[in-house]
């Protein structure tokens, strides 16, 4: 069996990592088992790519594509174009993508139209919010894929109501949680944690990149004078994505418990969310992380294609409106946040369950 496996941004590196040490194990028993990774460089910025590889053991890719850059439109021709030659060069039994990034629809599309099997880790989650362009790649790559390996039972009704037969879908659980559990005795305390003098369970985590809650500057201070007002005295740290940066380049910001830092790698990020009193963002994959680490999470969307986080973990969805986190922000600080607990397969032994099954279908 040989294995294409795509990677392109950062939420997929954490994806692959687990899967691909899977494969190596298989390997050493002598399985008859190959895998080519590819790199589409959509992340290009070493903080959001290069990193996160060494950070994960994940090996050198076999090809960069360096796709990277330009509209949503020039960077998914940019990786259908180099993906085919890829493809034409290095033809495989299978893909195999994860998320839902630009790369996971386009590297998709270009396998199917040549009459190549897809597989998507991470397939069938929805949020219902058509202005996300992941809800589209979500949408798109499982209406081509061939097999699903899915996170939880809602997953799976979202795709059994698509019209995809039960022998498709593979309930696995979650390989953002085997690389987490897998690196938590290795997170690195950053240098920001002397710098400012921070202690656990006494600081919030901060994370924004969403066009709702970024892309308005006056909503975007509003929203950060909100949290500073309803924290206390306690400080928020703020790892600012790039798009959030140009935005706030032009703000006069005066919120000494505001921290902004650059991006993080994954070992000091992970040591903060396990650290922080609480989490808020606007990200899908942290709702997961806080959800395992049974840290409080509060969600600066409207809607979520992880709804497990918040059914079963410790993540509340708050809506874009700054005022709405208020009573969330009043209840986790008198103390009277949920426990949550951890959704079913996410044990840190899920791509030891995608490589058996893939071995059973391709072999």
């Amino acid at each position: 069996m040989k294995i294409t496996i795509v990677a392109g941004a950062r939420p997929n590196f954490m994806k692959i990592s687990p899967i691909i040490k899977e494969i190596h194990k298989r390997e050493s028993e002598n399985a008859d088992i190959k895998y080519r990774l590819v790199h589409t460089g959509q992340h290009y910025d070493k903080k959001m790519s290069a990193d996160f590889f060494e950070q994960l053991g994940i090996p050198e890719p076999h090809v960069n594509l360096e796709a990277g850059g330009g509209t949503q439109a020039e960077q998914t021709a940019a990786i259908m174009t180099r993906f085919e030659k890829e493809l034409l060069e290095h033809r495989p039994d299978l893909i195999l993508v994860v998320g839902d990034v630009t790369s996971t629809m386009a590297c998709t599309i270009t396998a199917k139209k040549l009459c190549i099997d897809a597989v998507h880790v991470e397939a069938g989650i929805r949020s219902g919010d058509m202005t996300m362009p992941e809800e589209i790649n979500r949408i798109v790559t499982d209406s081509i894929t061939d097999h699903f390996f899915t996170t939880s039972e809602v997953a799976n009704n979202h795709l059994r109501n698509s019209g995809v037969t039960e022998d498709r879908i593979h309930f696995v659980g979650n390989t953002m949680i085997d690389s987490l559990l897998g690196n938590l005795e290795k997170v690195i305390q950053p240098d920001l944690w002397q710098t400012y003098e921070l202690h656990s369970g006494e600081y919030f985590l901060l994370t924004l990149h969403r066009p709702a809650n970024v892309d308005d500057p006056l909503n975007l201070k509003y929203l950060l004078e909100t949290i500073i007002k309803s924290t206390g005295n306690l400080k928020v740290i703020f790892p600012v994505h790039p798009r959030t940066k140009k935005i706030l380049d032009g703000l006069a910001l005066n919120m000494p418990n505001l921290i902004l830092a650059e991006p993080l790698p994954y070992l000091e990020f992970i040591y903060l969310v396990k650290n922080a009193k609480a989490i808020i963002t606007d990200s899908g994959g942290i709702t997961e992380e806080a959800t395992v680490l049974g840290v409080p999470c509060l969600t600066m969307r409207n809607s979520t294609e992880r709804p497990e986080t918040v059914t079963v973990g410790t993540n509340e969805l708050v809506g874009t409106d700054p005022l709405k986190l208020i009573p969330f922000l009043n209840k986790l600080m008198a103390g009277e946040w949920k426990r949550g607990q951890i959704p079913p397969l996410w044990d840190g032994k899920t791509a030891e369950r995608i490589i058996k099954k893939l071995e059973e279908i391709y072999n």
